[in-house]
């Protein structure tokens, strides 16, 4: 297996050679074999472990004992504890998901700090194996279907080729010693249910299952390739993007051959599960949304609109006192000036006369009831009648802020100044207004 290792880093991940490498070792079989293989190959690594502390003195011995090996390797070792349950329960997670999160969130803190080129995990074909049947019992699409991605990002997995048995072997033979987790022998979670009694007699009755499968996942992935050509040609046709919010082309859409499909290679990324939903939105009333946990979308009168679920911490009001030059706010920076005229105007830039003005200010996102003096015209116009007329959609008016002064609106921000504010022949100080 040393041989077969060093032959695949040479031929497929050759970057590794000359990189920092950080290891997680969690003291198991799989992560011992991993930094021992690495250390035959003479790469440049470290370890680092977790200690989820959920397995009382076994977590503590499982850390006790990395720490030994690092000494006896001669390596440099980081290790790091965690209240795991805490930020399940905080963050309502399972318990599995939050572990999964705190260590990776870790990884990545720690190779931006010390320059880690790659982290390296060691995930085999066996556990990709239980992947892709986890994902099958739960449904999927393609992607679901090619198992765990060799390189993600600065994720590497340098033991997906070879299979638990082959690691076992190799432990052996180099008299290799690792902890056993109690956690991995019970039958309480799918994987390990899978892993004790299904892939078993999968490979008594296919014994050349994992190569098969691996076979099965290279087409999967050719296939795929094809599936993100021919997408980036529909994206093209079908998408647009106007500041945060991406626009589908619905009558587009509907000219294609199964639109719920191209819906979901478009939207996956974006955390939607009800696909039935999604589609039926292309159909609906203008107005009606399918929300995932991070983003929604929307039915307008052309098209579908998708945009990121805005948290209600970025739409409290912000008050600006006369000393204020500039005020940072969640669509950007507000600066304030005296200047000596009226300079030329645009939709990010106002000017109004000071003494008119009654501090402090205030930006807020506009309310129902609000009402204004759109420049330019007689008499007053509530804003959810211009907003009509200016045929923005929900999501638009949801981002639309006004700066007001005693509650009176001095600014629909981006859009249109208010009468009652302009500089006239006797105004005596100019203030501009700029936004971006």
């Amino acid at each position: 297996m040393k041989t077969k290792f060093r032959n695949h880093i040479a031929e497929n991940l050759p970057f590794l050679s000359n990189s920092k490498l950080l290891i997680a070792v969690s003291g198991g079989i799989d992560s011992v074999v991993l930094a021992h293989l690495c250390m035959q190959a003479k790469l440049n690594i470290s370890l680092a472990h977790c200690n989820f502390n959920l397995r009382g003195d076994e977590s503590n011995a499982d850390e006790d004992f990395v720490l030994q090996l690092a000494e006896d390797w001669h390596l440099d070792v980081f290790i790091e504890n965690f209240d795991t349950e805490n930020h399940a329960k905080t963050h309502k997670l399972s318990t599995q998901v939050a572990a999964r999160e705190l260590r990776y969130n870790w990884f990545s803190t720690l190779a931006q700090q010390l320059d880690f080129d790659y982290i390296l995990t060691a995930h085999h074909a066996d556990d990709s194996l239980e992947t892709i049947l986890i994902n099958l019992t739960r449904g999927t699409g393609l992607d679901g279907l090619t198992g765990i991605p060799e390189v993600n990002f600065n994720i590497v997995r340098p033991l997906l080729p070879f299979s638990r048995e082959a690691i076992e072997n190799y432990a052996k033979e180099n008299h290799l010693h690792w902890r056993e987790d109690s956690s991995n022998l019970t039958n309480k979670y799918l994987r390990n249910r899978l892993r004790h009694e299904v892939i078993p007699r999968l490979k008594s009755i296919h014994p050349q299952l994992l190569h098969s499968v691996s076979t099965t996942v290279q087409n999967l992935h050719y296939s795929r390739q094809i599936i993100e050509d021919a997408m980036v040609r529909v994206q093209k046709k079908v998408v647009t993007v106007d500041g945060e919010v991406i626009k589908l082309n619905i009558k587009k859409l509907q000219k294609l051959s199964d639109p719920k499909i191209y819906l979901y290679q478009l939207l996956k990324e974006f955390n939607f599960t009800n696909w039935d939903d999604v589609a039926g939105l292309l159909t609906a009333q203008s107005g009606k949304q399918v929300f995932s946990e991070t983003h929604r979308l929307l039915k307008d009168r052309t098209h579908l609109l998708l945009a990121e679920i805005i948290s209600k911490e970025t739409s409290t009001a912000i008050n600006i006192s006369d000393s204020d030059t500039s005020v940072t706010t969640p669509f950007g920076t507000m600066v304030f000036g005296e200047v000596n005229a009226v300079l030329e105007k645009s939709v990010h830039s106002i000017f109004v006369d000071k003494d008119k003005l009654h501090y402090p200010l205030t930006i807020r996102k506009w309310e129902q009831g609000d009402v204004f003096y759109p420049i330019g015209m007689v008499g007053k116009k509530k804003l959810s009648k211009y907003f009509k007329d200016e045929k923005l959609s929900l999501i638009d008016k949801e981002n639309v802020w006004v700066l007001c002064s005693n509650n009176a609106v001095v600014w629909v921000v981006g859009m249109r100044a208010d009468e009652r504010f302009k500089v006239t022949p006797s105004t005596k100080a100019i203030v501009q207004i700029k936004a971006h």
